[in-house]
This record gives C-alpha cells, structure tokens and sequence, in this order.
C-alpha cells in the first residue's frame, strides 16, 4: 500500500468512528432539554430523573466525542497538507467559527448545566441545556458548510498564482443548495439516533424490573422517544429525497454509482437487490422497482438518468484534457462501485427499519402495556443501533461516492495526500490512532454500561421538586 492508501484508511476509520458520537449527542442533548422543560412545567420528578439519568449518559458520550473529533484536525496537516493548502482560505472561517462559536458554546453552557443544579434558576438551568443544543447545531452546520463545498464549489476563485481555492462570497459557501439540503437531513438523522438511544435504554429498563415505579418512570421515556424516531424518521426521508436530487444534479456519478447504472436509462429502475458480472459491468440477476430511481433522481418517474459510462467519458473530456490544472487528474473517474451501492441501500434500509421498529414498540406499549417478552427486549437492544449504523453508512457513501475527487471537480484525493508523507510514518499514525480508538471505545461502553445498569438514582427527601437541587456528578 502507497501512503495515500494508509492515509485514507486512517481518515476513514477515525472519521467513521468519531461520527458515532455525533448524532447521540445532538439528538440526546434535544431530549434532555426537553425532559427537564417538562420537569420545570408538571412538577413531576419523573421527568427530573430521567433528565439526570440521561444527562449522565450524554456527558459520557460528548466527551468521549470530543477527544475523537480533536484528530480530524490533525490529520489535515499530518496526510493531506497539499489538500488543506488548497483549500484553506475557504475552509478556514467555517472551522474557525465552529470552533470559537459553537464548541465554546456547547462547553460553556454544559459546563453550568453540570454544576448549576443549586446555583442556577430552574428555567435558567433549563436554558443551558437549550444552549448546549443550539451549539450543537452551529457545529453540525459549520461543518457540514465545509463538506458541502468538498461536494458541491461554490463562492470562489482559483489562484494559479498560489495554486489555491480562495473565498470570494461566504454567503454562498454557506448557503451552498447541497449544505441546505444536508442539514436537515443530517439533524434529524441524528434526533432518529438520540431518540433511538433513549427508547433503548428505557425499554431495556422497562422489561428488566417490570416493577411499578420503573414502569410509571421509563414508560413516558419508551412512549416519547419512539414516536421523536417516527416523526424523524418522515423528516429524514422526506429531506433525503430532496438531497438526492440535489446530488444528481451536482454530482450525477454519485447516483449513477449508487444503482451501478452503467448505461443512460429513461426510465431508470432502483435496484433492491442486485448481482453482477466480476467487473461489475454486467448485470445478472436483479429486483428491482420501475421508475424508482428516475423519481429519486429527477422527481418524475420517467426522468432520464445518466449511466456511468457516458459520465466517465464526460469527465475525461472536461477534466482529462486541461494540462494547464495542477490538481485535475485525467483517470476513471468512477468511485467503487459495489461499496456505493450497497452502503446506499443499507443506509435507507436500516433507517426505515429503526422506523417500523419504533413504530412496533409503540403498538406493543400501547395503554401502559409492557407485552412482547423476549421480542421488546431483542427490539430494544436492537433499536439504537438501526439509525446509528444508518447514519455511518450514509457518510460512507456520501463520501466514498465523491471518489476519486477530495474537491468535486477541483482536487483528486491522489493529489491531496502530503507530499512528504512516508509508508512508514502513514502506518504508524494509522496503528497508533486504531490503538488509542480502540482504548477510547472500551472506556466509552464500559462507562455507558456501568450507568445504564445502574439506572435513574432516587431522589433524596430533600432534593429538587421544592426547588433545591444537588450538583449532578459522577463517583468512580
């Protein structure tokens, strides 16, 4: 392996597992705020006990998370330095703002949820978890601005002076079509994911004690998050076909790839299951659904889509040919196709089945029921990690769909990588950082095990209902 294949494999493994924690701690940060609201509003100390015992869980998560995400932007300068001198000037404000706006934010106002239980107002002490929230969100859509514009340059100049892409319009960066439509998408992914989590956990409380306390506490957790997956889970579908047609619009490769659609059809049809040939040029056996991928591409199921090889052909003419771009690469220009298509299809299914899963429980727990035996309980364990992986598969192919450019039309991924970089070196950060992940995700499942087993604590005579608190803590 060169150092650009060991480069991208460590971008991929620690990207992938940072992005884990990502959507538990957006979505879970919601429900909290949510929980403690309703506290604040009824008085019921319910609420007040779930919005501790999941306010333990998510602290575990974020800063686990936290110390994840910290190398993705190491490895910038460690792997890909003629990337990051490429596209610095553009991808320097929306990284910057991240970083002193919205992961101040969500540091800040966490740090006074943790130790303002006493200090602070109830709907003061409220509020900053509702600011921790919205910090959450400023992150997810800096961040996603600066992947947008990898899929989709907009608001800017290139300088053969320096060889960089230089800012010309902020606000078209971050307004880029693809970044308005990615989103949403991705939050409510990630409000699928959180609520997922809480159902989990709760259920599996739920069919553990089957005492009457447990029950009147976990059932409302059980009730409300399903139906946030549910509700989610109509916003994800309904932004993901808006975004697919964005993506056919911008990068109609994606899409050809997602299908292995090698040839231009009119109308196309969507592949539930597909074999082919070992080139994977020729199909042999499929199911398929007509028109389905002509509507997902074109919004009318009779639409045209372009297959891969007039694409190819298409990319060859226009970047191929231009001697005078540093960063342009005449080549293939097709991602792998088996590892699109089927990270597309495991992305929308595992996403409709955390849905009809959730919907399953909700049927099951209905009127206070807690019937299903050894099925609630394989649902519950089972339902957190539907959306979860759903969400990973989706940044995969979104991602991997985008190859072999780093820039949509701008910059390979071959060119990106740093020019300096030594197989040596590349397996040795690669092996280390697995190591260290490997070590972080122990700490994070045997931290997450350890609390959840031990439940949502009492609350003390004197505590908090009369408007006291104590300081939530851990004790190790």
């Amino acid at each position: 392996m060169d150092p650009t294949d060991i480069a991208r494999w460590q971008f991929a493994i620690t990207t992938v597992y940072h992005f884990l924690f990502v959507p538990i701690t957006i979505g879970l940060s919601a429900i909290i705020a949510g929980y403690e609201i309703t506290w604040l509003r009824t008085r019921d100390e319910r609420w007040l006990r779930l919005t501790k015992f999941f306010g333990k869980l998510f602290l575990i998560n974020f800063a686990i998370g936290v110390v994840t995400g910290i190398v993705q932007e190491f490895q910038f300068g460690m792997n890909w330095s003629d990337y990051s001198r490429f596209v610095g000037d553009v991808f320097g404000a929306p990284l910057a703002i991240e970083g002193l706006l919205a992961f101040f934010l969500e540091s800040t106002f966490l740090g006074l949820w943790i130790f303002g239980w006493d200090r602070l107002s109830g709907r003061l002490h409220a509020a900053c978890m509702v600011l921790v929230h919205l910090g959450t969100l400023f992150s997810a859509y800096f961040i996603l601005a600066a992947n947008s514009w990898m899929q989709n340059p907009v608001g800017f100049a290139y300088n053969p002076d320096t060889g960089r892409a230089e800012m010309n319009d902020f606000a078209a960066v971050m307004l880029n079509k693809v970044q308005l439509a990615t989103f949403p998408h991705v939050i409510l992914s990630a409000y699928m994911t959180g609520a997922a989590f809480v159902v989990g956990i709760a259920l599996w409380h739920l069919r553990r004690s089957r005492a009457e306390r447990d029950e009147a506490l976990f059932g409302p957790a059980v009730r409300s998050g399903a139906w946030i997956v549910l509700v989610a889970a109509l916003g994800v579908v309904i932004t993901g076909d808006v975004q697919g047609k964005i993506m056919t619009e911008v990068q109609p490769m994606k899409m050809a790839a997602a299908e292995g659609l090698y040839e231009t059809e009119k109308p196309a049809d969507f592949s539930l299951f597909q074999l082919g040939t070992l080139d994977g040029e020729q199909e042999t056996f499929s199911f398929k659904v007509p028109g389905m991928l002509s509507y997902l591409a074109t919004g009318t199921p009779g639409g045209e889509v372009q297959g891969i090889n007039d694409l190819r052909e298409q990319y060859r003419e226009t970047y191929g040919a231009d001697p005078g771009a540093a960063y342009y690469s005449p080549g293939d220009y097709t991602p792998v196709i088996p590892l699109t298509y089927w990270t597309f299809r495991l992305m929308m299914g595992l996403g409709m089945a955390g849905a009809a899963v959730a919907a399953w429980i909700l049927w099951a727990t209905r009127r206070g029921s807690t019937s299903g035996g050894r099925s609630v309980l394989a649902a519950a364990i089972a339902l957190p990690f539907l959306p979860l992986l759903a969400n990973s598969f989706g940044w995969i192919f979104t991602e991997m769909g985008r190859q072999p450019w780093a820039v949509f039309g701008l910059m390979t991924t071959e060119h990106s990588v740093s020019p300096g970089l030594t197989t040596t070196e590349a397996w040795i950060s690669l092996l280390t950082l697995s190591a260290v992940y490997g070590v972080l995700a122990v700490v994070e499942v045997r931290l997450l095990l350890t609390w959840i087993r031990r439940g949502a604590d009492e609350l003390p005579a004197d505590d908090p209902t009369s408007g006291d608190d104590r300081p939530l803590a851990f004790a190790y």
